[in-house]
């Protein structure tokens, strides 16, 4: 590694290998960020850091640009790309509900199957739509079982990684070709768990959304009168479907709100599918079984719908960080390309899209899509890189398009950056994906100068002691203030 002064008074290290010139421009924003980075914040944590421009890929500044960090959910700017590039920008996923039988005088004689090809999008409403589908072909009651088809991938759940205290949640859901959210953010596998308060002394009341008898609920919560702290807590036991509900709710407060994952997407989608089944008059006999299974190859579709296309699920995806949705496109890219809806697949696929795109696939450590694993390592040097190759895509705007922008209230817009960067200059000048696990932080992406040049920044930080976010956003800032000409 050689070490060189480039401006200010701290020793900027820069890679032996570069081949890029640092720029001699921007001088104003170099001595702006050797100023940020004596901040002991950064002294304490490891970084990786890199800025160019997005014109030419003329590097700017550079800090460590080929030191291996944990990325955390950056990585899916990988993802994110690769998927674009390999399913394409209008791909559609497709669930079905076929059978084997036929329907006479009301009755279908035979199995029903809800087949899944890796939707993440599928809603209540979808499945009461499937409903009424079949009540219009006079189904009102079926003989067989009721089986969900989850093969289009393989019956591995959880990714590599993934630490035991967070499978309860959400962002840790296990995946499945058949699964279902429970609302708009499209948190797959997941179910909304509330405890609310009731009356003084008495438990809380506890609301599930979507309704359903996957989770068993062990409520050991207690409404407390106002004024007192609220301790709810809401999570599941590892392993089980037991969903723990403890702690004190005062009166007068909202409760607490919890998205609790599945232990088995494919059973709680067709949990809530049997449900929408039997709110539309639809029932089954006494020896139908709730099971899952293959579809037969002579099985005929009843109802079927398409997603929505990739280039509207990739905002969901990217703007709220969905890991869900990284894991499940992985699967898909793998089934599409090869045959195979598996990680090593899919994974295989994304290091193949580094490699194609002149990237140093030896510099990207990973094993998962969504970034949630500790051992995931990438450089700033080489998501910089990625990030300034993908301007020549024919989806380019749709990518960038599904990048949180900084200080946008909006959800849907400013995503994960909704709440920070919210004034000037940086607000809505910044266009960047997040990253977040336990001392890891980094923001990734591109930023509008004061002369209205784009530059793409990379800041990968590890081992942070205190939170390295007022850092990384002054970072950020002093770029969308900085000019070329001095």
């Amino acid at each position: 590694m050689a070490v060189f002064m480039i401006s200010g008074t701290v020793f900027i290290p820069v890679a032996e290998n570069s081949t890029v010139e640092a720029s001699s421009s921007y001088s104003g924003l170099k001595n702006s960020v050797n100023s940020i980075m004596s901040d002991i914040r950064m002294q304490n944590a490891t970084s990786s850091i890199m800025i160019r421009k997005a014109s030419t890929g003329e590097v700017i500044y550079q800090y460590y640009p080929d030191r291996s960090i944990t990325p955390a959910s950056s990585l899916k700017l990988l993802t994110g790309a690769a998927a674009l590039d390999t399913l394409g920008e209008n791909y559609r996923f497709t669930t079905a509900v076929l059978t084997d039988g036929k329907v006479k005088n009301g009755t279908l004689n035979g199995n029903l199957y809800l087949r899944g090809q890796g939707d993440p999008t599928l809603l209540k409403s979808h499945f009461d739509n499937f409903a009424d589908g079949l009540v219009k072909q006079g189904v009102k009651r079926v003989t067989g079982n009721l089986i969900g088809d989850d093969t289009w991938y393989d019956a591995v759940r959880l990714s590599a990684g993934i630490l035991e205290e967070d499978e309860p949640y959400y962002y840790a859901a296990p995946i499945s070709a058949l699964t279902f959210s429970p609302n708009g953010d499209f948190d797959a596998g997941s179910v909304i768990v509330e405890a609310t308060p009731s009356a003084n002394g008495k438990v809380t009341k506890v609301t599930l959304t979507p309704a359903t008898n996957v989770l068993q609920v062990v409520n050991q919560s207690k409404t407390v009168p106002k004024g007192n702290k609220n301790t709810l807590k809401i999570t599941r036991q590892v392993g089980t479907n037991k969903v723990i509900i403890t702690g004190n709710s005062p009166i007068g407060t909202s409760g607490k709100k919890e998205w609790i994952s599945v232990t088995d997407p494919t059973l709680y989608a067709l949990d809530v599918f049997k449900k929408s089944l039997g709110e539309k008059g639809i029932t089954f006999s006494t020896y139908s079984k709730f099971i899952q299974g293959k579809t037969p190859k002579n099985a005929h579709a009843l109802v079927s719908r398409k997603s929505m296309p990739l280039k509207d699920l990739i905002i969901p995806f990217m703007k709220l960080s969905n890991n869900t949705h990284a894991e499940m496109l992985a699967k898909e890219m793998g089934k599409v390309k090869y045959g195979k809806g598996s990680w090593d697949a899919g994974l295989k696929v994304m290091r193949e899209f580094v490699d194609s795109n002149g990237l140093d696939i030896a510099k990207w450590k990973f094993e998962d899509a969504s970034g949630i694993s500790y051992s995931n390592k990438i450089t700033s040097s080489q998501l910089s890189q990625l990030l300034y190759v993908v301007r020549k895509e024919p989806w380019y705007n749709t990518y960038m398009n599904s990048l949180p922008i900084a200080g946008v209230s909006d959800r849907f817009i400013g995503g994960t950056l909704r709440n920070r960067l919210n004034t000037a200059p940086a607000k809505g000048n910044i266009m960047a994906k997040t990253g977040s696990l336990e001392h890891i932080r980094s923001l990734a992406g591109y930023a509008k100068t004061k002369d209205g040049e784009t530059l793409i920044f990379t800041i990968l930080t590890e081992n942070a002691k205190t939170s390295t976010i007022p850092v990384i956003d002054q970072i950020a800032t002093a770029i969308t203030n900085s000019s070329s000409r001095h």
